[in-house]
């Protein structure tokens, strides 16, 4: 087995380190917060000073932060962070960027690091907190095939679906696309519940029925009880899900493409932003509409 380092150690992450572990991988770990770094140090990890002390004692090394700027300070340094992966990545080295960041630096940060001999796949995940836990993600690989099968026995411990989809940055590009499908389907169930609520129709009921058909979800699933039972703690944070956007938006302003009902869905998740707060869960989309028609789903229970 490889020896793997790992770097950030939050809700996805975490539990990333936990399955890696638990399958017999050597493990490496840093993350800004020492105390995290500590929780997986008791559980057999090794704990290292910096991306750059990650990047000489492991062969395989996954960041697995929260925005472009946070990869790019992991991977080529900043104020803040002296010693990037950068400084100890050699020829043999596969860096795993699982983050969800811009499909265009992703291509720029594999240049650099092929010129000095490194490989580098884009990987982003979905599946939430508890496909992370469950090592059931789905992971949408961009990056050459050959390196993308050296590391497969990385990936099988982490996910159920692994899909090549084209050259560095497609994994990315893939991402925003169901970053895209996620939220407009996220606002179709809050218009439905919104509408079954004020039709007098008992919201649980409407989502037992409608979630075996054709119009069933991931998120009917997962966040329409949640919303019924007025629970808008994070699976995925309404932040992390806004910065998501701004990277679709931005990619298709690029292209020249309309992405209308996206553009819509970014507008009312700003509007939870300001009466919440970035860290409720995506659910709370719904807040934003019941607002609107003064109206709140499963509030008469």
């Amino acid at each position: 087995m490889q020896s793997v380092g790992f770097i950030g150690l939050g809700i996805m992450g975490m539990p990333m380190v936990k399955n890696l572990l638990n399958a017999g991988f050597e493990v490496n770990i840093w993350n800004r917060t020492v105390e995290k770094s500590d929780q997986l140090s008791n559980q057999g990890a090794n704990s290292c000073q910096s991306p750059g002390d990650v990047a000489r004692n492991s062969e395989v090394i996954i960041i697995c932060v929260t925005a472009t700027s946070d990869v790019e300070a992991v991977l080529l340094g900043s104020e803040s962070i002296t010693d990037p992966i950068i400084n100890g990545v050699e020829k043999s080295n596969i860096v795993i960027d699982m983050s969800t960041i811009s499909p265009a630096r992703t291509r720029e940060f594999a240049i650099q690091l092929n010129s000095i001999g490194a490989s580098m796949l884009d990987a982003p995940i979905s599946g939430g907190e508890q496909g992370a836990i469950d090592g059931t993600l789905s992971i949408m690989v961009g990056g050459d095939t050959e390196i993308l099968s050296k590391v497969n026995n990385i990936f099988e411990v982490l996910g159920s679906r692994i899909t090549h989809c084209g050259p560095n940055g497609a994994g990315q590009t893939v991402k925003l696309c169901n970053q895209i499908a996620v939220c407009i389907n996220n606002f179709a169930m809050a218009e439905a519940l919104l509408f079954c609520e004020a039709s007098g129709v008992d919201p649980e009921t409407m989502l037992e029925a409608i979630t075996a058909g054709a119009a069933g979800s991931w998120q009917l699933s997962n966040l329409g009880m949640k919303i019924v039972e007025r629970d808008f703690s994070p699976g995925f944070k309404v932040g992390l899900q806004q910065k998501d956007l701004r990277l679709a938006l931005e990619a298709a302003d690029q292209l020249n493409v309309s992405l209308t009902g996206t553009s819509i869905v970014h507008q009312f998740f700003s509007s939870v932003e300001r009466s919440l707060d970035s860290d409720v869960g995506t659910q709370a989309l719904i807040t934003s509409l019941e607002a609107m028609n003064n109206l709140e789903v499963g509030g008469k229970k």
